[in-house]
């Protein structure tokens, strides 16, 4: 058997208390199939049903009993007929023994590959547990788990039991069922078994394990503590995203009776000399340049290999930290795990006091990782300890990648605390978000299962597109399906959940003015075609401050302003501080918007410029609030009514006082320098000479 190649024997429980979960397990087990046909199309099923009428199965002719167990299919590589079959399974009529199909399940295996591929031989049982077990002739229900238990661990099988609990049927037999759980979860103890509880066919979706993913080392060496301490670990891949499987180009040019075109494309690529584009360019002569401001700098093969960075393999602690340090935020890429080398027992120790130790202290390791020879980067991450509660399995180390500092983002944010008192929440709208955001915790209650665990949770975009390529293979003109329900349970709220919930949406609701966002239409203003502030245009862009500047199209982007116009500048001072791709650009905006106030008072003839000036505070006033930079407003304020007084301006400050302009209070943002009292009277009193 191949090194990713499986066979598998899947044990499905048919009888009358599963008929109302069976359609969805239809669904589930031919998307199972699919998947093998896509990633694992040498892989070996076969099926066994059990609570049939009919008994169909080898141990039975051979030794007799194990009555009402069906071998509807025999195990084989995985083809279409397959997933027709697992598509319309029979309804039982009868209790089924789990047992039985168990035994008759490895009879299969056993008979087909003996004692070879251990560890590629799995079996997947799907049931509800609520149909008694047969007493044995021979010993107790115990007795037979253990029998069964040995030839597992002889002959390397894996038992996989899923066990739905989800909408049980009125007559269910509470005793039974525990006496079925407590035998089923007798197999982990003794043998390579799993049991695995689901209450929804999402879980049990998730819970189904489709593909076997042998475990591969990325790196096999020493953790070097020092010169004089190495640890002798491997790294494996805990976690990493699952991507879409290939898509092949497919040509149909190829002549239809031709039975060997294998239809593949290939790509082939000319150069050719922009001078004369007849002549072809051949790869030898041929180098690669690189944009250097508007040159193109040629760089030969051999420079560039010669510029590389060649670390050699290792890892290699920097030190230690407090786990507080390291934000959750800043874990990049896949997860790994070290261990250490299997069968190496001062390793093991090893790793297991330095895990109980860092756990103990409540730190982090710092590493330098190269996971192999002549890779090209070198990555920095934590390891953190990841102590184990079962005595067989030994301490280990998650590790996860950490940023440098050119690939942090730094996004600053107003924090919600020091925005002004009237964008503050009162009491009855906290309380009635609080009633809200627990109305829709995912989390258990009640002693149910948590909602949505990612154990279980499949990703409902594969699932969808798994689908629709078994739709499409059966009939390539077939239409796309409408989204399956229990994909649907992943991708949008609940809507039992709301309807139970009404109430408290509705509070929610009354609480808060709910209103629709109005769509800002595309600006056609060409460059120098722009309205005077003041305008529409411009109250409309007041509203929404990140569309702004005017890019090669004629469409303003806020990422575009670098300085504050004379044409539209509260929009320009709005994208300035909306822009986050550095923190100098709120001072810089600050400073800009107070030169230009101060240009037009200082310009003004008989107050004609003191409308625009009022407006423009009134923005720069709005954005340091937003911004929790109070403190610069207020000294702006007080340099500019000093300049007021001493050029003869004083009538600004009187127009100011008129419309009740004041500096930022405490009130209004925490970080202000100003009382309420003291912003209140600033423009009322004599204003000091600066």
């Amino acid at each position: 058997m191949a090194r990713n190649k499986e066979a598998l024997v899947v044990l499905l429980d048919v009888g009358p208390s599963m008929h109302h979960i069976l359609p969805d397990v239809e669904k589930i087990c031919s998307i199972l199939a699919q998947k093998k046909l896509i990633y694992s199309k040498y892989d070996e099923v076969g099926v066994v049903l059990f609570g049939t009428e009919e008994t169909e199965n080898e141990v039975a002719k051979e030794v007799g009993g194990y009555g009402h167990v069906f071998v509807l299919r025999n195990i084989k590589v995985v083809d279409g007929d397959l997933v027709e079959a697992l598509k319309k399974l029979p309804r039982g009529t009868f209790c089924g023994d789990f047992l039985d199909a168990i035994v008759v399940g490895m009879d299969m295996l056993i008979k087909k590959y003996g004692l070879t591929n251990k560890g590629k031989k799995r079996m997947c049982l799907i049931t509800d547990g609520c149909s008694e077990i047969k007493d044995s002739h021979e010993g107790s229900k115990e007795d037979q788990v253990n029998i069964i238990a040995e030839q597992f661990t002889r002959y390397g099988l894996k038992l996989e039991c899923i066990v739905f609990r989800g909408s049980l049927r009125p007559d269910a037999n509470e005793t039974v069922m525990a006496e079925n759980d407590r035998i089923l979860n007798v197999f982990p103890k003794k043998t390579y078994a799993k049991t695995i509880y689901v209450e929804n066919p999402t879980s049990l979706l998730g819970a189904i394990k489709t593909r076997n993913i042998f475990p591969v080392t990325i790196f096999r060496g020493d953790l070097e503590i020092s010169p004089q301490l190495k640890i002798k670990v491997w790294v494996y891949k805990k976690s990493s995203e699952e991507k879409f499987p290939t898509l092949k180009k497919y040509s149909d040019k190829a002549p239809q009776t031709d039975k060997f075109a294998t239809h593949e494309v290939k790509v082939d690529y000319e150069y050719k000399n922009h001078e004369n584009s007849i002549k072809y360019v051949p790869p030898d002569q041929r180098i690669k340049g690189y944009q250097y401001g508007p040159q193109v700098v040629p760089i030969s093969s051999d420079e560039w290999d010669a510029v590389k960075f060649k670390p050699d393999k290792g890892v290699k602690l920097l030190g230690f930290s407090d786990a507080s340090n390291i934000m959750r935020h800043h874990y990049m890429k896949d997860v790994n795990i070290f261990v250490a080398e299997p069968g190496d027992i001062g390793a093991t120790l090893a790793v297991s006091a330095l895990a109980r130790a860092m756990k103990e202290m409540d730190k982090v390791a710092i590493l330098r990782c190269v996971w192999r020879q002549g890779q090209g980067n070198v990555v920095i991450g934590a390891l953190t300890p990841n102590l184990s509660d079962n005595d067989l399995v030994a301490d280990s180390f998650f590790f996860n990648i950490l940023p440098f500092a050119e690939d942090i983002r730094e996004f600053t944010f107003p924090s919600f605390s020091n925005l002004p008192a009237s964008v503050q929440p009162d009491d009855d709208q906290q309380l009635a978000t609080d009633n809200f955001v627990q109305m829709l915790d995912l989390g258990p209650s009640n002693n149910q299962q948590e909602e949505l665990l990612p154990d279980f949770t499949p990703n409902p975009v594969l699932e969808r597109f798994y689908n629709c390529l078994e739709l499409k293979a059966q009939n390539p003109d077939a239409m796309v399906p409408p989204l399956d329900k229990t994909i649907r349970r992943i991708t949008e709220p609940d809507a039992e959940l709301f309807a139970r919930n009404k109430s408290i949406v509705d509070a929610f609701r009354r609480r808060f003015e709910v209103k629709p966002n109005p769509k800002l239409k595309k600006s056609s203003k060409r460059l120098g075609q722009e309205k005077p502030s003041g305008s529409d245009d411009e109250k409309v862009l007041h509203d929404f401050p990140t569309l702004n500047v005017i890019d090669t199209t004629g469409i303003k982007t806020a990422a575009q302003v670098e300085k504050i116009g004379d044409l539209t500048p509260i929009q320009d001072f709005e994208a300035l501080i909306s822009r986050r791709d550095s923190p100098e650009w709120v001072n810089k905006a600050i400073k800009e918007m107070s030169n230009k106030i101060y240009d037009l008072i200082e310009d003004s003839y008989r107050g004609d410029n003191y409308p625009k000036a009022l407006e423009l505070l009134e923005a720069l006033r709005r954005g340091c609030i937003l911004e929790q930079e109070p403190k610069q407003f207020n000294d702006f304020m007080r340099l500019l009514c000093g300049f007021c007084k001493k050029n003869d301006l004083q009538s600004f400050c009187d127009l100011l006082a008129s419309k009740g302009f004041s500096l930022i209070s405490k009130t209004e943002a925490a970080d202000s320098d100003a009382s309420d009292e003291e912003a209140r009277i600033f423009l009322i009193k004599e204003p000091e000479s600066e």
